[in-house]
């Protein structure tokens, strides 16, 4: 049959980007954008070759091979299968197990039954040189792609080199099309369209790493970190609310920050002594205050939660959705749980109440969204905790279709 294969390992592939792109292996350290990685490697295996792509077989490990985020996000493009290892951990490193027999298999079923005329390999691993070699004598043209090497050397198997009939380099240009690195705190690199909406956060340290002359009054060398909301939701907001301070406020900045320009529609300032509570999917983080300070507000209990909000038929279009359409990005996960929470609230008062609260989101809801989040593999590499940063991200998507839709209902002039 006249048309091409593209076998992928992915460790291979996106563990080189990673090297490539971040300086090390280690997959937490890139986003990829699975839809345009799979396009590029489609329209690239069709030129290369000359042939219409018949399929792309994407090939991974996964704990108990139970498939992950971007695993269900790319098993639903057209023209792509998934194969899964298992993937264990053994002396604190991820291995993967069975990807390279799986991969074998399917070259070699393949060019037995002359299901393709060329098969293009995205792999390093010398472990598939049988497998490569069965396909040539079966007739079939073997292609080796190469993610180009950090250090500018070979980071495939010499003997798989050897043996492919044709060889090709994937370079920084081409991987930079679907794959950025991560910034060290957790932040992906800031895509080209600009995000003023979280330039604080990320810019602002780790906040183990800010000076103690920034810790609120009455906080001790030895009393325990400050727990963070996020900076600012404009540039213009940063400098309102944190003034010549730098970093990200704690709480207690946040809670003595007075003036109108908060949020549209806020009606209410917190007095100087509040306290603000560090809420998370772990529960409440309390950080005693003045008098009166500690409790939520009451009317945070009667603010509704997503799911109590959402039909049975709603449920299955948000988790289609979220596999075909929501990159897992922190601070665009933060704008869809909004927009969906938003959407099908059935009265506007509800909406002014939580904007009266910010910066803080409100237990129930806030646990709901950083569940919601570590629905997309942001949990994976963290210890099953999400990185800080990233909650900042989440945070500042949250908080950002809140601020558009208040100001949408906001009165004329006001």
């Amino acid at each position: 049959m006249d048309r091409c294969i593209v076998l992928v390992d992915a460790g291979y592939l996106l563990g080189a980007a990673a090297s490539l792109l971040a300086g090390e292996p280690s997959r937490s350290r890139i986003h990829v954008d699975h839809v345009a990685l799979i396009q590029g490697l489609r329209e690239r295996a069709e030129s290369e070759t000359e042939r219409q792509l018949l399929r792309i077989y994407w090939f991974d490990g996964a704990p108990d091979r139970v498939p992950q985020p971007e695993h269900r996000r790319l098993r639903v493009m057209p023209r792509v299968t998934v194969r899964l290892g298992a993937l264990t951990r053994s002396d604190g490193r991820w291995a993967q197990k069975g990807v390279d027999a799986a991969m074998h298999a399917e070259l070699t079923e393949l060019a037995r039954n002359r299901a393709c005329s060329d098969v293009v390999l995205v792999t390093g691993d010398g472990d598939l040189l049988p497998g490569m070699m069965a396909a040539k004598e079966h007739g079939v043209a073997v292609h080796l792609w190469a993610v180009q090497a950090a250090d500018g050397d070979y980071n495939q198997s010499e003997d798989l080199v050897a043996e492919a009939d044709e060889r090709r380099v994937l370079d920084r240009v081409w991987i930079t099309k679907a794959v950025r690195a991560r910034e060290p705190g957790g932040i992906c690199a800031p895509s080209p369209v600009p995000r003023p909406e979280i330039a604080a956060i990320l810019s602002a340290p780790l906040p183990e790493s800010a000076p103690a002359a920034r810790r609120p009054a009455g906080e001790g060398v030895d009393a325990p970190p400050v727990q963070h909301e996020p900076a600012a939701r404009t540039e213009g907001d940063a400098e309102d609310r944190t003034g010549a301070a730098k970093g990200v406020p704690t709480p207690k900045d946040l809670a003595a920050l007075r003036g109108p320009g908060a949020v549209a529609g806020a009606a209410a300032q917190h007095p100087a002594n509040a306290t603000l509570r560090w809420s998370s999917d772990k529960g409440w983080v309390e950080r005693p205050g003045g008098p009166g300070g500690g409790g939520e507000p009451p009317e945070a209990a009667s603010l509704p939660t997503l799911a109590q909000l959402t039909t049975a038929e709603q449920r299955w279009a948000d988790r289609e959705e979220d596999i075909t359409a929501v990159s897992g990005d922190p601070y665009e996960v933060g704008q869809v749980f909004a927009r969906r929470w938003m959407a099908r609230l059935g009265e506007q008062v509800e909406l002014q109440k939580l904007s009266t609260m910010y910066p803080r989101v409100p237990h129930r809801i806030d646990g709901e969204l950083l569940r919601y989040a570590a629905r997309f593999g942001l949990l994976a590499h963290k210890d099953d905790q999400i990185d800080e940063h990233d909650r900042y991200a989440i945070r500042a998507g949250f908080w950002r279709e809140i601020d558009v839709r208040t100001a949408e209902h906001a009165p004329a002039g006001g």
